[in-house]
């Protein structure tokens, strides 16, 4: 029997193959060939609703895109089923992302996002920005925002990436914070885990989290800070100036004395390093935790290798552009 890991670097070594046949499935052409697997899966183990559509005419029906992930989630565990893993000796496989992960038995999960590149995705701990995911994922990038403009429903998968679970994490932060690692982790582990702390909850929609941002970025040279104060500076009177002109709310003058206060510091490391710690303890409260036990092992030693964009309202939003060249 194949175990998980196997089955993963099988899927890995014929990624293309199988996304190519995943989008001949789409598009109608040998579904038959799935029908067993589709019915398995399928509520109550009947086909779904949408498979004589698919099979007659090659299209869907007029579906919302949740729906649409959930079935190419379906084709694509019976194209594994039927084909990838066809030769090899692994159990029948199943969709089931209410366990955490959407397919059990590979330890592996699914996301489906459109030209928007975003997804949702469930919140448990502010270091997963750093730490990244439990699971590695497969990412499907589809075109359901042009198909559903046009009908009927044709979708298929433009571009697709395999990321292991370190790399879904935010890749700008966790290049500030291997630097930070690199930097403060021999000398001045209380000013690392302080590091860690406001890259986890760092906003960085608000101005004073921005520039804090900003300036961990130089904790190796640290020369550069007073530069980077009086960009702050110019910026805040920009700022303002434009959301005078809009009627916006201003910046508040506290954000920019904060910033500031850095000056005061010396050396400068640890008067950005304390402006930071001071940003998480006014904006979060008492949510924004230091790390646990378990977390800071595990940030001592992971690769911090992220390669998405991340950011938290009541979930948290993946953003996937980056991985297909695209900037946010």
């Amino acid at each position: 029997m194949q175990t998980k890991e196997d089955l993963r670097r099988i899927l890995i070594e014929n990624l293309d193959e199988t996304m190519a046949q995943v989008n001949a499935s789409l598009r109608g052409e040998n579904i038959e060939e799935l029908e067993s697997v589709l019915q398995r899966l399928g509520r109550g183990h009947q086909l779904p609703h949408w498979y004589e559509s698919l099979k007659q005419t090659g299209t869907l029906p007029n579906l919302d895109g949740k729906t649409v992930g959930s079935i190419l989630e379906m084709m694509l565990v019976a194209v594994l089923e039927t084909r990838t893993f066809a030769s090899y000796d692994s159990q029948p496989l199943a969709v089931n992302p209410a366990r955490g992960v959407d397919i059990p038995a590979l330890d592996l999960g699914i996301k489906s996002p459109s030209t928007n590149y975003c997804t949702s995705e469930p919140f448990f701990s502010a270091y997963e920005r750093l730490l990244g995911n439990e699971y590695d994922a497969l990412i499907m990038l589809t075109d359901y925002q042009d198909a559903k403009a046009n009908p009927p429903l044709k979708i298929q998968v433009k571009q697709w990436r395999y990321l292991k679970k370190s790399e879904i994490a935010d890749s700008g932060l966790c290049a500030i914070a291997s630097d930070a690692r690199n930097i403060l982790l021999t000398d001045n582990e209380a000013w690392l885990k302080k590091v860690f702390r406001f890259l986890a909850y760092a906003n960085q929609s608000d101005w004073r989290a921005k520039h804090i941002t900003r300036m961990l970025k130089h904790l190796s040279s640290p020369d550069d800070i007073e530069g980077m104060i009086q960009q702050a500076e110019a910026d805040f009177e920009t700022q303002n100036r434009s959301r005078t002109k809009r009627s916006m709310e201003l910046i508040p003058e506290d954000d920019l004395i904060a910033i500031q206060k850095i000056r005061d510091i010396s050396p400068s490391i640890l008067g950005v390093i304390d402006s930071a710690d001071d940003w998480v303890n006014e904006t979060q409260k008492d949510a924004g935790r230091y790390p646990n036990d378990n977390e800071w092992n595990r940030l001592l030693v992971c690769p911090l290798d992220g390669r998405i964009g991340m950011s938290f309202a009541l979930q948290w939003r993946y953003n996937f552009g980056r991985v297909f060249g695209v900037t946010e």
